[in-house]
């Protein structure tokens, strides 16, 4: 696979950094909060990368617009309780990137996450550097749409034959598919490797430090 892309654009929650349980911990407490309950921890989990507004409908499909603004706000408020520091990244994955950046190529992320909640995670860890763009689901549409991915393309110029996407999520790889670029799952996060397969990743990699001895191979 070596110089085989020029573009590698990473799902960020699940994928770089260790924050499906936390983020898990917030949608249950979200759900308690408004009195409707807290929904199975699984459930919770499989919502993670999209946007937040769809993620409450999806795990609460009873909610009306105005609980739904209400689930997010409690789902903020403990979220950001929790401060992100770069012990939070996966082992190896902050020199993962430097590598990669160091090797030629482009780095972005393309995520769920609100902006004001990436641009902290990226400014906690130190890596904000090493993207040459990123784009949240606040800003664009929300994930499986593919949207942001051509966004990412158009912005480095480059074909999308050249694009890599690696997430955690049956909603990465679905968007990869839907963009029609190539992807590979990363089973760390919120879906194991069963489910990942489903949309056909070039390969399931247990730990997202894997990624370099298989594109540099």
């Amino acid at each position: 696979m070596k110089n085989a892309y020029d573009l590698i654009i990473f799902d960020w929650d699940g994928t770089l950094i260790n924050s499906i349980d936390w983020i898990a911990d917030c949608l249950q407490q979200a759900g308690e909060l408004c009195g409707i309950g807290a929904p199975e921890r699984q459930a919770a989990k499989d919502v993670i990368g999209l946007s937040i507004d769809k993620a409450m409908q999806a795990l609460f499909p009873a909610a009306d617009d105005q609980k739904v603004a209400v689930l997010v706000r409690h789902y903020s408020a403990a979220y950001f309780s929790k401060p992100i520091s770069p012990d939070d990244l996966f082992a190896g994955v902050y020199d993962m990137l430097v590598q990669l950046k160091d090797d030629g190529y482009q780095l972005a992320v393309a995520t769920g996450k609100t902006r004001a909640g990436l641009d902290e995670a990226l400014a906690a860890t130190g890596t904000a550097q090493l993207f040459c763009a990123t784009r949240c689901a606040d800003e664009t549409a929300s994930k499986p749409n593919p949207l942001m991915l051509h966004e990412l393309i158009a912005h480095a110029q480059v074909d999308k034959d050249r694009v890599l996407m690696v997430g955690d999520s049956i909603h990465d790889l679905q968007m990869a598919q839907n963009a029609q670029i190539a992807s590979v799952g990363v089973a760390c996060g919120a879906h194991s490797e069963d489910f990942l397969q489903q949309y056909n990743p070039l390969r399931c990699l247990q730990k997202p430090t894997q990624l370099l001895d298989y594109i540099q191979g």
